[in-house]
């Protein structure tokens, strides 16, 4: 069950906003989308798990160590602490929706930043305590989804602030029994991600729509499509190794059997039609067709276990890039075509199915002969990275990109041949928690 208190406010701020009123105003959505109500409508809804006290919340503003820098070309404000104080400790880090930004949790509070070209945009440290353990934005507006994480949070590990930085302030939250594993948004949905339970909320008024359980779900595994038209949630089942795919448009609920081994790490793409799982095993990724759950391609990370930390599809479906704690960053390329889930892809399918063909080794006229090992299907492209160290993974908006992120602090850029593959070539490389370079 969870508890809500919004905060008095002149109006709830609106998930679409325009262009002047984004972090970055240059690419903003081109959709137009509805204005979101008034929060105090939610106190009218009753026996849905919510309760509304309208108690006033705690405003935030910036402190005496920090210089607020107007960008000469948007309306952005940059925030720039002058503190002598050693790098802050990484607690999170997460692309935006469009993978063109990305959040960075830290100890003593968060920061934005782009990734092409690379540069931090906004940055928000607080006085006392300030650990920000998840930081989720909406694209590039100005709402962002906290909790707070570290020795010292700033908020409670079972509570969703949502941080409206046009009015440096929380203006509402959402508390919970148990802790917070992970926050998810949509233009028009809240999602809330527990050990063993997951909500979805109406972003327009906070209303709690739908209640999930779950098995136990430690690292907070859940994914959710990006288009209007289409609302797909993917979340583990009650069972090992199970998935479950809700969609909401055709009120459907699909569970399916993804691994014989506990649920890792999955990745969605924008669309909600294609799901990548991986297991604790970390051997064999697996592309699901989530309508009805038809196995589409299997591809092999490598031999020996792994932990998987990220996935990512490209834009057109046509590369997924995984990361896991071998160091290696690997991109496959994938099968499915315009006929198999009857969508376009774009003109670099060819690309793929031709670098597919290359990465099954010349094996295939012996399968069935030689172990399942000699046959599978291997990575197009790899980078190499630290051993151990955990990374996030997204294509870049530039063709043929690789965006890498790492808990050390670490950005890379790079980019793989569609059609040779072998190693990546490394176009950039920033640590961007240095403060010598965020600017």
């Amino acid at each position: 069950m969870a508890t809500l208190t919004a905060v008095s406010s002149a109006s709830w701020p609106n998930p679409n906003p325009s262009p002047n009123s984004t972090f970055l105003s240059q690419q903003s959505h081109p959709e137009q989308y509805p204005a979101v109500q008034d929060p105090t409508a939610m106190r009218q809804h009753q026996g849905t798990g919510l309760s509304g006290d309208g108690g006033e919340d705690e405003s935030f503003s910036s402190s005496p160590n920090h210089h607020t820098v107007q960008s000469p070309n948007s309306n952005l404000r940059e925030v720039v602490s002058y503190s002598t104080s050693s790098i802050p400790s990484l607690l999170h880090i997460s692309f935006n929706q469009d993978h063109g930004c990305f959040a960075a949790g830290t100890d003593n509070g968060f920061r934005i930043y782009n990734c092409d070209p690379f540069r931090e945009i906004f940055r928000r440290d607080f006085d006392r305590g300030g650990g920000i353990g998840v930081v989720e934005m909406l694209f590039r507006c100005n709402i962002l989804a906290l909790v707070g994480g570290g020795p010292e949070p700033q908020y409670p590990l079972n509570k969703v602030m949502i941080w409206d930085d046009h009015q440096s302030r929380c203006i509402g939250e959402l508390s919970f029994r148990s802790e917070v594993r992970a926050v998810k948004l949509r233009r028009d949905r809240i999602i809330v991600v527990l050990e063993q339970k997951i909500f979805l909320y109406n972003f327009a008024d906070l209303k709690l729509l739908h209640q999930i359980e779950t098995i136990a779900n430690p690292r907070g595994l859940c994914a959710v499509s990006q288009l209007t038209a289409s609302l797909v949630l993917v979340c583990p089942g009650l069972q090992k190794g199970q998935v479950r795919v809700e969609h909401y448009a055709s009120r459907r609920t699909k569970f399916f059997a993804a691994h014989d081994s506990r649920l890792a790490c999955f990745a969605l793409t924008t669309d909600g039609q294609l799901l990548a799982t991986a297991s604790t095993k970390g051997t064999l990724v697996r592309i699901f067709n989530t309508s009805d759950g038809t196995r589409l391609q299997e591809v092999r990370r490598g031999a020996d276990r792994a932990e998987v930390y990220s996935m990512a599809f490209s834009s057109t479906a046509q590369w997924l890039a995984v990361s896991s704690d071998k160091g290696t960053v690997h991109v496959f390329g994938l099968k499915v075509n315009s006929g198999s889930l009857g969508n376009d892809k774009s003109h670099g399918a060819s690309d793929a199915n031709l670098a597919v063909a290359s990465s099954g080794l010349s094996l295939s006229f012996i399968k069935g002969v030689l172990p399942k090992y000699f046959s599978s299907e291997w990575s197009v492209a790899q980078f190499r990275l630290h051993e151990g160290s955990q990374y996030i993974v997204a294509f870049g908006h530039q063709k043929n990109t690789v965006v890498i992120l790492g808990m050390d602090g670490s950005f890379y850029r790079c980019q793989f041949d569609p059609v040779t593959g072998g190693e990546m070539t490394q176009l950039e490389y920033h640590n961007f928690l240095k403060p010598e370079e965020a600017f």
